[in-house]
């Protein structure tokens, strides 16, 4: 006798043996799936700075070139406030899920904990670190009315001489008083909110002397309002080849500004990889390498682990320098 299946019942039968083989399988098929779906929509970058400055536009310019790898937004966000620290902290206690990044300044890492309580400094231990991009080196500049020519100059200049930086707890700050403490030249510090109020300030003679980001001061440099004095990178900046480095004057001042991309601490290794591999094509585009060049940044594009010892190698040696030489960045 013929036996004839409705419709019906086939689709029963085959639930049924999807159902056998799922627990065969021990459930993990679900969970494969759950693994494999990232991303799941937009992946959120944010940026503890307020837009137009050289970290939210770094933050930029790798984010559309991550979006194409992923095949999904990745729009930037702005939460400026405590050099970066709340918007680091907020995103830190976020799903690990790839879903939310944040682009860090090493002077978080580095430079902050000198200037703030412990209780308020931040940790990269909370932190998954992605991958290091880019490095911006900070350079002394003098105001053409002052005359000042090189360090000699201000050492030997017998005036009580301005030194603006870029605010309380920067690179800029601790790259400044490092110099003036080992030099032994003496001066007000005059800080301000950041690198174009400090500016300005020096080319209007209000302060002689300002420490500032190299993309900032470069155009002034061009065009003969301020003269360079020393760059505080460990080796001569190729945009401003000319300008001696602090280190090769004598003093041990290796103090630039380094970005990287992290996520909350606990990635799953699937997620990580194809978010390394999305910022890896970011960084290794035509239009990546250019946005560099205009903007005078130097590539330090390393491993997240790289970052990690990079920069905690530089928070020892910054609290060393600062002890050795009796130098306080808090807030007095």
């Amino acid at each position: 006798m013929t036996t004839r299946l409705t419709r019906r019942a086939l689709l029963s039968l085959t639930a049924a043996g999807t159902a056998l083989a799922l627990t065969a399988c021990g459930g993990n098929v679900g969970g494969s799936a759950a693994e494999s779906s990232f991303p799941s929509g937009p992946v959120t970058l944010t940026v503890g700075q307020a837009a137009g400055g050289s970290t939210d536009l770094i933050a930029r310019a790798t984010a559309d070139g991550m979006k194409d790898s992923l095949g999904v937004a990745v729009p930037v966000v702005n939460k400026p406030g405590a050099n970066g620290a709340l918007a680091t902290q907020e995103v830190a206690q976020m799903e690990p899920d790839g879903q939310n990044l944040i682009l860090l300044n090493a002077s978080l890492i580095t430079i902050t904990p000198l200037a703030v309580s412990e209780e308020e400094a931040v940790s990269l231990d909370d932190l998954d670190v992605l991958m290091g991009l880019s490095q911006d080196d900070y350079v002394m500049v003098a105001s053409k009315d002052s005359g000042l020519k090189s360090l000699d100059d201000i050492k030997s200049s017998g005036k009580s001489l301005n030194f603006g930086t870029t605010g309380v707890g920067t690179g800029s700050q601790l790259a400044q008083e490092l110099l003036l403490a080992q030099a032994d030249i003496e001066g007000t510090m005059v800080p301000f909110d950041s690198g174009s109020p400090a500016l300005t300030a020096v080319m209007g003679n209000q302060v002689q002397v300002s420490t500032v980001q190299l993309g900032e001061a470069k155009p002034q440099i061009d065009a003969g309002t301020v003269t360079p004095i020393v760059i505080f990178s460990k080796e001569r900046n190729e945009y401003l080849p000319d300008v001696p480095t602090a280190i090769e004057s004598g003093y041990e001042v290796p103090v630039s500004q380094y970005r990287a991309v992290a996520a909350p601490k606990g990635l799953d290794e699937e997620t990580k990889t194809k978010l390394v591999d999305s910022i890896k094509e970011a960084v290794g585009t035509e239009a990546y390498a250019d946005f560099n060049e205009k903007n005078m940044l130097t590539a330090n594009e390393i491993t997240g682990e790289e970052v990690v010892d990079e920069w905690n190698d530089l928070a020892a040696k910054y609290k060393e320098l600062t002890e050795e030489h009796g130098i306080s960045l808090a807030t007095k």
